[in-house]
């Protein structure tokens, strides 16, 4: 199902969207269309970075006690 969503742009925007719509080839709508479904994929990206970044944190202080661990092993096979 599709909706209709109804934007003001100033005069400057609007003219970039019309040249970079026709040189791409596109309608307006696509261009636009297409502007918007790629920002919502940045800011996945960006979230999910975030997400990770965080979780990697929360581990960090784990992570390094198991690479002591390992670090004993590797020195002393018999520790």
């Amino acid at each position: 199902m599709s909706h209709l969503v109804s934007i003001r742009v100033d005069d400057a925007t609007l003219q970039a969207v019309r040249s970079n719509a026709h040189r791409l080839h596109l309608t307006q709508t696509d261009y636009i269309r297409t502007a918007i479904e790629r920002m919502n994929q940045k800011l996945y990206a960006e979230e999910r970075k975030s997400s990770l970044q965080r979780a990697s944190v929360a581990v960090r202080s784990e992570s390094m006690e198991v690479n002591a661990d390992f670090d004993k092993v590797e020195h002393d096979p018999e520790a």
